[in-house]
């Protein structure tokens, strides 16, 4: 049997597909490692982006006040 590896954005997606085929949230959130609230964010982000939305973002801030 050969090991697939899934990027990050496929197992984003997978974790999309089985929260709108009606899994439970939780228990979706628990498989992958990660809290709740990230895999409603994910159904948020792909409802509005697609597949877009679901990569990975900077956290870097669009602006500093007090930069000159």
């Amino acid at each position: 049997m050969a090991l697939v590896v899934l990027s990050v954005v496929e197992q984003r997606l997978d974790a999309v597909r089985a929260v709108l085929a009606g899994a439970e949230v939780g228990q979706v959130a628990a498989q992958l490692g990660v809290h709740r609230s990230t895999v409603h964010r994910w159904v948020g982000r792909y409802l509005t982006d697609q597949i877009a939305g679901l990569a990975d973002r900077s956290h870097r801030p669009s602006s500093c006040p007090h930069q000159v």
